[in-house]
């Protein structure tokens, strides 16, 4: 019998008009074990980044006990509910300079290079490479409408997403915004037609006649300003290729549906962010944008490194209170304990979308981590990391992986670049250069 194809639809005449009914994956769709499409094209691997900013605990975060007996820490308690879908890796060390205070870190652990430089004496250094949701998204995000997608959870949150030197992907703030972006009047349910759309063809004339002179004009300029032409060019034509897959037929997957649009504001409440709501309806719509296929990249940037936020139930801001609270430091661990609780809705979300007979998560990975250990020292050491999901079978979870040495956090991200399915032989640069991945969580 001939294998149906996934974007197979119904097709028919109601009242004189054309309709179509697009179906839901079924087993005649599948291969055997229900991880592929019979009729080609494997389930995609994406990845997510959940960052946080200042750090946590280390004495409080480290779980007890190693491999597949261990038990949740203090910090980690939240994951309880999805223990067995994550793993946490811990005692591993930045190896890059440590020089400037949160700044050093986030280029550290996003990009395994040193901080490039500060500007006008800020602590706002850009990075020297792409951070590795970008290294990630340029080598599996082509085949999406948008190559990454970038999201906050705090009012004024700046992220940490480099395409490369002073080139950021600044994330959405509003989740309304957001969704008017990713599922307004451009987004179709599985099953319709190509768009016809009469301005979409006119964009994609005028970018077509922008692009044709890009050449000519890279020419005439010397080697500093060919490359900001190129950075904005980059924009130009993941715009145009945007455009072009918008007129296409949407993937007919059975899981994406198109979500209700959230609040228009989330104000704050006696003078503390919503942080938790914000972040659930930013978690809902990334978690549909991956089911539909929108994108197969996305970096979460819960808070920024050096963030002063006021969270629920704290005297002081966050950065504060890592440095001017006295003793064990419990509103520190409350604050850390909290932000784990809101990377547990998420991956529980993500883990509740049915893809095959797997789930989303099963087909991706997703890692949380911040720009330091213990917030009030900046330090280096005890890196606070936690992997959800399977990558498609690449990646074992439901462990505790220690490292007793030290080992550079360039080998966790050497081995989630090939966990996506990038032939990487390196990651980082100098010191924070690997070229061996950690063995002991790949399958």
């Amino acid at each position: 019998m001939k294998p149906l194809n996934r974007r197979e639809v119904l097709r028919g005449m109601l009242g004189g008009a054309a309709v179509s009914v697009g179906l839901p994956p079924l087993e005649a769709m599948f291969n055997c074990s229900g991880t592929a499409y019979a009729a080609g094209g494997g389930l995609p691997t994406r990845f997510g980044l959940f960052f946080w900013g200042n750090g946590n605990l280390p004495e409080r975060w480290t779980p007890s006990g190693t491999g597949a007996d261990w038990t949740l820490s203090d910090q980690l308690a939240p994951l309880a509910a999805v223990k067995d879908k994550i793993t946490v890796v811990s005692g591993m060390s930045l190896h890059t300079d440590n020089v400037y205070p949160h700044s050093s870190g986030a280029a550290g652990v996003l990009t395994g290079s040193n901080l490039l430089s500060y500007q006008d004496g800020r602590e706002d250094g850009t990075f020297s490479r792409p951070s590795i949701d970008q290294l990630i998204a340029a080598e599996i995000g082509g085949d999406t409408i948008y190559r990454s997608l970038e999201t906050g959870a705090m009012p004024g949150t700046v992220g940490h997403s480099f395409n490369g030197p002073n080139n950021k992907n600044p994330p959405e703030l509003s989740p309304l915004a957001f969704y008017e972006r990713i599922f307004g009047a451009s987004f179709r349910v599985p099953g319709e037609d190509g768009l016809v759309d009469p301005r979409l063809a006119l964009r994609r004339s005028v970018l077509d006649a922008v692009m044709g002179d890009i050449s000519n004009l890279s020419a005439r300029v010397g080697t500093a300003d060919r490359l900001r032409l190129d950075q904005h060019f980059t924009g130009v034509r993941e715009l145009e290729l945007r455009l072009a897959r918008l007129q296409e037929d949407p993937p007919n997957l059975d899981a994406c549906f198109q979500p209700t649009s959230p609040a228009d504001g989330f104000p704050d409440v006696e003078g503390r962010p919503q942080i938790s709501e914000i972040h659930r309806a930013m978690s809902d719509l990334a978690v549909m944008a991956l089911a539909c296929d929108q994108t197969r990249v996305f970096s979460h940037w819960f808070s920024d490194p050096l963030t002063n936020q006021l969270y629920p139930q704290a005297t002081m801001g966050h950065h504060s209170l890592t440095h001017d609270e006295p003793g064990e430091q419990p509103e520190v661990n409350m604050v850390t304990t909290f932000i784990m609780g809101e990377l547990a809705y998420m991956i529980e979300k993500f883990s509740e979308i049915e893809e095959g007979d797997e789930t989303l998560l099963d087909h991706m990975v997703l890692l949380a981590t911040s720009e330091c250990s213990r917030g009030q020292t900046h330090a280096f050491d005890e890196m606070p990391l936690v992997l959800a999901g399977g990558a498609n079978g690449r990646l074992a979870t439901g462990l505790h992986h220690r490292s007793f040495t030290g080992e550079n956090v360039s080998h966790l991200m050497l081995t989630l670049l090939r966990a996506v399915g990038i032939n990487a032989a390196s990651y980082g640069v100098d010191a924070g250069e690997v070229f061996d991945g950690l063995s002991a969580i790949e399958l």
